[in-house]
């Protein structure tokens, strides 16, 4: 993408990550350069629904347990940040991702469930990581997250849609390189009226506004 916000959609870390800048003709410099995927990304909890929120027991809770992340498997992500930990833990039904909010050592701890429009997935999200830590299957993660094999293709046109878009290419242009053979082909009047020409607006329209905030959508289960 050729633009990006001055707020990083990261979760907050006191390590300084590689100044690594994306492609685009902005030069951002990203937490995690968006053309390497290879490592996970500890999203702010507050945009994923998935994130289960940890933090010290109330007085008086004499049987809460403390939880300590290593205990539960391989670690894909361990942040120490200026708001506590970023974890995720690795679980072949899908990933814990924990925010420890007390990062305290064997300080007792208990879950933080936000009264917010994501209420059912962070309670399915919760149950999931309270079944692994009894020792039993997770079980799957919440529908919807992570993306599709459908809503990950569609990105990837919408993307490079929006990229010759913005390099100067015609609409036309732009459905002939994503192989929309009739483009080619049609007279003036019928490529005005074409659902080929009408899919690659929508692609560019929605590429544009996905640049311009909306990326922060997929990070929220529909």
């Amino acid at each position: 993408m050729h633009r990006c916000e001055s707020a990083s959609r990261a979760a907050p870390s006191r390590r300084s990550p590689p100044n690594r800048r994306s492609r685009g003709a902005g030069g951002c410099p990203f937490a995690t350069a968006p053309d390497d995927l290879s490592e996970p990304v500890a999203w702010r909890p507050e945009l994923t629904a998935v994130t289960v929120i940890l933090d010290a027991a109330p007085a008086g809770f004499a049987t809460a347990a403390p939880v300590d992340p290593r205990a539960l498997g391989a670690l894909l992500a361990d942040l120490a940040g200026i708001d506590g930990r970023h974890v995720i833990v690795a679980d072949a039904a899908g990933e814990h991702r924990l925010w420890l909010r007390d990062a305290a050592p064997s300080r007792p701890l208990a879950a933080v469930i936000p009264l917010d429009k994501d209420f059912l997935t962070r309670i399915a999200s919760l149950l999931r990581f309270h079944r692994r830590l009894l020792g039993r299957a997770a079980g799957p993660l919440p529908r919807g997250w992570p993306l599709t094999a459908y809503r990950l293709a569609r990105l990837d046109l919408m993307l490079r849609a929006m990229d010759l878009r913005q390099s100067g290419a015609t609409y036309r242009e732009i459905a002939t390189a994503l192989g929309r053979d009739d483009a080619a082909r049609l007279s003036a009047s019928d490529w005005k009226m074409s659902a080929s020409r009408s899919f690659v607006v929508r692609l560019v329209r929605d590429g544009i506004a996905m640049m311009n905030g909306d990326y922060r959508k997929l990070l929220r289960i529909r």
